[in-house]
């Protein structure tokens, strides 16, 4: 497996916000994480992703403990995500937000000269205006970020994690903000990302979104984890339907 996380617990003030949750994700794989709100997602995943520390277990990679590196070290190795709250740039334009993604493959003295960077034959500017291009963003290159809609900001922060180029690429509630058109874009995004090779963790509220493009589906509620399986597994589940409080939530 490229990704595992063996019994990994995170406790705040007594309460187990991630509770021994195992996870095992294929490379090559669109993996689903869900749940109710409040269920542990966005934890789980600050914790693979090195933005907390966690109380127990382990976050391997590629058979490799990895639960102590910090985040930019996890970039280099492979590991970009979004944020349920969108982070960026907003005084840099839209394709020095892009260029800025490019640090964690570049040689460590080019990253305080990254932005002023200007040369037409530049690759790295190449494959930014590239990654615009493949998120529709390529006519706003010349915009500040903080100018953007939400949902193109959203789409900003999936180029900038591409620009790391990732083995694992951690999404966290992509398509809010988005209308079923660009939830649609977003959709064929991905799955053309994982027919590249790019392993995906999708974290969504859209369940449909997510059953739409993952192979494997894990549910999370009050940090255990209920079931993981199939997306038709997942919605036969009887833990998956009381959690949700309807079977119309994970239709």
């Amino acid at each position: 497996m490229l990704l595992e996380t063996r019994q990994l617990s995170r406790t705040f003030g007594g309460v187990h916000a991630v509770d021994r949750v195992d996870l095992a994700v294929a490379a090559g794989q669109a993996f689903g994480l869900i749940g109710p709100n409040g269920a542990g997602k966005t934890t789980l995943i600050n914790l693979i992703s090195g933005h907390l520390r966690a109380d127990g277990g382990s976050v391997l990679l590629d058979g490799a403990t990895v639960t102590r590196l910090a985040p930019h070290e996890l970039t280099a190795r492979g590991i970009a995500r979004t944020f349920q709250g969108v982070r960026l740039f907003k005084g840099l334009t839209v394709f020095d937000n892009v260029l800025v993604g490019r640090h964690a493959r570049l040689r460590s003295d080019v990253v305080r000269r990254l932005v002023p960077r200007r040369s037409r034959a530049d690759p790295d500017r190449e494959r930014a205006m590239g990654l615009l291009e493949r998120v529709g963003l390529r006519r706003r290159a010349g915009a500040l970020a903080g100018e953007l809609a939400y949902g193109d900001q959203r789409r900003l922060e999936i180029a900038r994690a591409l620009a790391s180029e990732p083995r694992v690429l951690i999404l966290d509630e992509p398509a809010a903000g988005m209308n079923p058109s660009e939830s649609g874009r977003l959709r064929e995004l991905m799955r053309a990302l994982v027919a590249e090779g790019i392993t995906i963790v999708l974290i969504e509220h859209d369940v449909g979104l997510v059953m739409g493009t993952c192979e494997r589906v894990a549910v999370l509620n009050f940090g255990r984890k209920i079931a993981e399986g199939s997306p038709a597994e997942v919605r036969a589940s009887a833990a998956v339907r009381e959690a949700y409080l309807g079977a119309e939530d994970v239709a």
